[in-house]
């Protein structure tokens, strides 16, 4: 039944309270009681509750997401129920005597009087992407702290070659990293391992490779390169999983691409939180909302408090940054890098990269949803054009004091 202007309300529903060994599930309609019944969270377990919920003809049910323990129910509920996930901090009951029952009851009394808004849950293929995409990150963190580890290592015994080499993980440094780790090994003959460009400083190898190394230092760096190339071993094969993906997304990675900053990693990183489908978010406003890159809104009595923003989606937010930080130094496109430069001047660095990644993120939005390209806006295409001629303006200015300028 549906009330005009207020939410819709339903005359039966269900609400589970999940925990990791037990699902608390209270239902509550106009032709019966409330009955509340624990289940253990075991497959059959969950079987049963599904037969309980539909021997009373429910097909609305309200979960909150607690931690990982709501998938595997998720899972077996989806095929039977339209499932609403909650946020729990949505859903906090009100200050007393707190228990489970308690709890799932409150949950079912706002499943049923409309005021439960649920999370975004993409589909089983999408969730299958993105929990391979945050693995993978997780993995190249990891590695990034073994790389640094070994640094450490090559510090500690006076070996320089971080102040010589641009990259310490380069094909010509490590080759003569493992030879180190292998036993004790002469500068010279270490220094000749170089090729390409660093063939040119090799007085200067000689120098940065001649330390003190221990056996324990070999030992240490034997253990962290293993590290460092089991770690590689499990990216690959993620990645090689991966693709499996991409490929049935590869027109929408490639639209992704046209917005600045965005790489093919990138793409990916938003495809598998997003997904593909725009119709799951009302406006693009909804979506910025929920990953957390827009403004918050506390605001009370005509008197604004804050507009810090707010939590969302800490995997996407983070691959938005990374995006804002290129896009806001390229040259190919220099619109978004204007409007950083604009946002820093007056707010600051910090705050510029979110707003730019808020607008990379309303771009994908809108790429995704037209499945066209990105495109600048003939308005945006003029704020870079008057950019250009105001620069163009200034250095000519500067040029002409510079020649009327004598130094006699």
């Amino acid at each position: 039944m549906a009330v005009s202007g207020l939410p819709f309300i339903l005359d039966r529903g269900c609400g589970l309270d999940v925990h990791k060994d037990t699902v608390v599930a209270t239902i509550k309609g106009s032709d019966f009681d409330t009955e509340t019944k624990t289940f253990l969270t075991f497959t059959d377990d969950l079987y049963s509750l599904v037969e309980w919920v539909q021997s009373h003809s429910i097909r609305q049910v309200a979960m909150e997401s607690t931690g990982v323990y709501w998938r595997p129910v998720y899972a077996v509920l989806e095929d039977y129920f339209d499932i609403l996930l909650v946020n729990a901090r949505h859903i906090k009951n009100v200050p007393g005597q707190k228990t489970d029952k308690k709890d799932s009851e409150w949950i079912t009394k706002l499943l049923l009087s409309g005021l439960l808004k649920g999370s975004f849950i993409p589909p089983q293929h999408i969730r299958e992407l993105r929990e391979l995409y945050r693995h993978t990150r997780k993995l190249i963190a990891m590695r990034t702290a073994e790389k640094n580890r070994l640094q450490n290592i090559l510090e500690s015994a006076n070996i320089k070659l971080r102040s010589v080499v641009s990259d310490v993980f380069g094909v010509s440094a490590m080759k003569m990293v493992r030879a180190m780790a292998e036993g004790p090994s002469d500068p010279l003959i270490l220094a000749n391992m170089a090729k390409g460009s660093l063939v040119k400083k090799h007085a200067e190898l000689l120098k940065a490779l001649t330390g003190k190394i221990t056996d324990h230092h070999r030992f240490m760096l034997n253990l962290i390169l293993q590290s460092i190339d089991h770690i590689n071993l499990q990216i690959a094969q993620l990645e090689a999983q991966m693709e499996q993906y991409t490929r049935l997304m590869k027109q929408e990675l490639e639209l992704l691409k046209s917005i600045p900053g965005v790489s093919s990693r990138v793409a990916l990183g938003i495809v598998s939180e997003i997904g593909t489908d725009m119709t799951h978010f009302a406006t693009h406003q909804n979506l910025a909302s929920s990953v957390g890159v827009c403004p918050g809104n506390n605001e009370s009595a005509g008197k604004k408090y804050s507009s810090k923003i707010t939590h969302g989606n800490k995997y996407l937010k983070t691959t938005l940054v990374e995006a804002a930080w290129v896009a806001s130094r390229s040259k190919a496109n220099p619109l978004l890098a204007v409007k950083h430069h604009q946002i820093a001047a007056r707010r600051g660095q910090k705050k510029a990269t979110i707003a730019i990644a808020h607008k990379i993120l309303i771009a994908a939005y809108h790429v995704l949803r037209d499945k066209e390209p990105y495109q600048l806006h003939p308005q945006d295409i003029k704020i870079v054009e008057n950019r250009r001629l105001k620069k163009i303006k200034r250095l000519q200015k500067q040029l002409s004091n510079l020649k009327n300028t004598s130094y006699k």
